[in-house]
């Protein structure tokens, strides 16, 4: 696996920092260099909040970077804070439910795809998983961990919550498994393999 550089942003509270640190320790378990890098808006909730993650097979040499594989923006805030981190080699992905204006999205993208991760949460499954439909597209989209892995690190992080309410567990199972799927399909349909 070469590296895989990913930006996910959206707003404070839709859990983007939650998934990169599940991603990352998911990495991290399968043996691979990662580094997870938090930027937040200027409120925790309110403000654009952006996770920066590379994951390789050797030693990562700068923590941060300026151009991504992927970026994945969950508002349309989060499409103009994006932008700038795509060039003709970057997936850019959005969340189809809202509809950002043409200048915002990056002049440069290897390919620009919607994918409808909030409506399937709020009408399919419950709004409190769409960040695991997020994480699932990730997978989908950069095979940068295996499904296993992702599962493992969600038991990690969430396991309290599912001893509390195993419904929970099955939720967020089945968030991740739509999530990987709508990726995959999204790809199939634009002609687009997938990054790494």
């Amino acid at each position: 696996m070469s590296l895989i550089k990913i930006a996910l942003a959206g707003e404070g509270g839709q859990g983007v920092q939650s998934v990169a640190e599940i991603l990352a320790e998911a990495a991290y378990n399968e043996n691979k260099q990662t580094i997870y890098i938090p930027n937040f808006g200027l409120e925790q909730r309110g403000g654009v909040s952006i996770a920066f993650i590379q994951v390789g097979d050797t030693r990562i040499g700068a923590p941060k970077f300026n151009k991504a594989d992927v970026v994945i923006a969950l508002s349309e805030r989060a499409v103009g804070r994006t932008a700038h981190y795509s060039d003709k080699n970057t997936l850019y992905v959005y969340d189809s439910g809202f509809s950002p204006a043409a200048e915002d999205f990056p002049q440069e993208a290897k390919q620009i795809i919607g994918i409808p991760a909030i409506d399937t949460a709020n009408n399919e499954l419950h709004p409190r998983v769409f960040n695991i439909i997020i994480m699932g597209a990730v997978i989908g989209l950069t095979n940068v961990v295996t499904f296993e892995a992702a599962k493992q690190a969600l038991e990690h992080k969430l396991g309290h919550k599912f001893e509390k309410n195993p419904d929970l567990r099955e939720l967020n199972y089945k968030a991740l498994e739509i999530g990987k799927k709508m990726a995959e399909d999204s790809l199939q349909q634009e002609g687009v393999s997938h990054i790494g």
